[in-house]
């Protein structure tokens, strides 16, 4: 038992995490193996799409803090630190840097780092009896895992502080209201729904999609001079793909592109 389920189907990836004793509660073991799927759904061209979800009745409940692995309390100074750079940070960064669209498919409670792990991705579904819970404040924690970095990007400044500072669960309807979430769905339609988007996912101009993603992701941190540049490299690289050929012939051509993700 891995802890996390992996399929490739119809150019999409599906890595379901499988500890639905622990609400999939990640132990560093399984942190480090979504890491690695990650990467390579990143790398290798016959994966165009990611979702990620959980079994059971969580999303991912965090940290699995009772496996003493992530122990808050550092051995010698600069253990925590560094356990976080290399361990719920590196997660993080490889969902935001992976160069295919990501979809988190919610179904059930995402707390502390599960939350961030959700909010990280490109885009988010959520079953409407899934809940988002900013856990850290709970346990005397600070926000890990980006969390300080995603959610004011997500819902504003103000909104970002009640969430941390009173660690109340959110509902997915009032998650998607605030934006946090793309669509809130009743349970039975949570799948299907995370299929067809990635279906569509993968059948798009995967590069282009891939540089999108960077645009987007950067965009929050650059100024205008800086934004502007990226897009017109991310223009110049793009169009020396196959596909935006197919792209620009099928509209001389009026017809539907199709894509092959080169």
């Amino acid at each position: 038992m891995t802890g996390v389920e992996h399929e490739v189907r119809d150019q999409v990836s599906y890595l379901t995490l499988n500890r639905p004793e622990t609400l999939n509660a990640l132990t560093p073991a399984l942190r480090d193996r979504l890491v690695d799927h990650l990467t390579v759904a990143s790398a290798d061209p016959s994966v165009r799409a990611v979702v990620l979800t959980g079994t059971g009745r969580g999303f991912c409940a965090g940290a699995d803090l009772r496996s003493g692995a992530d122990s808050p309390s550092p051995r010698i100074p600069g253990d925590v630190a560094r356990t976080l750079r290399t361990g719920a940070q590196r997660l993080i960064a490889a969902v935001l840097d992976c160069e295919k669209p990501v979809i988190a498919a919610v179904n059930g409670t995402a707390a502390g780092l599960g939350a961030h792990l959700a909010l990280a991705c490109d885009l988010v579904l959520a079953a409407e009896s899934a809940r988002f819970i900013e856990v850290f404040v709970r346990r005397g924690l600070v926000p890990d895992a980006g969390g300080a970095y995603l959610l004011p990007r997500l819902t504003g400044l103000q909104r970002a502080k009640e969430l941390m500072f009173f660690g109340d669960a959110l509902s997915a309807p009032e998650a998607e209201r605030l934006g946090l979430v793309n669509r809130a769905l009743p349970e039975g339609e949570l799948a299907k729904t995370a299929r067809d988007w990635a279906t569509r996912l993968a059948s798009g101009p995967t590069r282009a999609l891939a540089l999108t993603k960077h645009l987007l992701n950067a965009s929050l941190d650059s100024d205008r001079p800086a934004a502007f540049a990226a897009e017109a490299w991310a223009q110049e690289i793009n169009l020396t793909t196959q596909d935006a050929g197919e792209g620009l012939r099928a509209f001389a051509e009026r017809r539907g592109p199709e894509f092959l993700g080169r």
